[in-house]
């Protein structure tokens, strides 16, 4: 089966506009803080999307057509929150991560390492952004992630990852058990909560490499 093109609306970027594929939306919002971007599965969503401006847009990327569910779509949050997310140039391969406020785009604190996987920076993700609202006295009152094995992990207080240890992973496995640690040793009253990408987008701190 093809694979059918997406159109992406930037509302916040270098250009705003919309865009028929993802290299030239990536150009408009790669870096630039605080972009505000989305994918369409028509032109026809993605001009009135732009059109009705980010606040008002569908959140959902869909034709009503092509939706099955009949559960309506879920607001997007407006609360105080951060929003963390791992990406990962092979899997393993270099892994990097990050926090962002959601509301602002601001990112808050970011990390890199030689080799990781996508999960463990997820995991990683959600400690650091834990032990940084901890440290900080910071005021969110939520924590989204869009990875449900990183949660799981968070539950567990394990990161039950198979990664080989070895001299590109030492720093990386130093790091997994001091946040192993810090689970063990602190309690935390923010909620940690699921981004639902399919009905807001990317989360905020994600790295767009789509």
């Amino acid at each position: 089966m093809a694979k059918k093109n997406k159109f992406y609306v930037v509302w916040q970027g270098r250009m705003p506009g919309v865009y028929s594929d993802w290299a030239q939306c990536k150009t408009q919002v790669d870096g630039f803080q605080g972009a505000k971007y989305k994918s369409y599965t028509s032109k026809q969503l993605a001009q009135a999307a732009y059109d009705a401006g980010y606040d008002l847009a569908p959140l959902k990327s869909k034709d009503k057509s092509m939706q099955k569910s009949s559960n309506p779509t879920k607001p997007i949050p407006v609360s105080y929150a951060l929003c963390v997310d791992a990406a990962c140039s092979g899997n393993p391969g270099r892994m990097e991560y990050r926090g962002v406020e959601l509301q602002s785009g601001k990112e808050i604190f970011h990390m890199a390492y030689r080799q990781g996987t996508n999960n463990i920076g997820e995991f990683l993700a959600i400690v650091h952004g834990l032990a940084f609202i901890q440290k900080n006295g910071l005021k969110y009152i939520e924590l989204y992630s869009d990875s449900k094995i990183a949660m799981n992990w968070i539950k567990l207080k394990k990161c039950k990852t198979k990664l080989e240890s070895n001299a590109n992973t030492e720093t990386l496995y130093e790091h997994i058990q001091r946040a192993e640690k810090w689970l063990e040793n602190n309690e935390w009253s923010i909620a940690i909560k699921k981004w639902d990408t399919e009905n807001w987008g990317e989360i905020p701190a994600d790295f767009g490499r789509k």
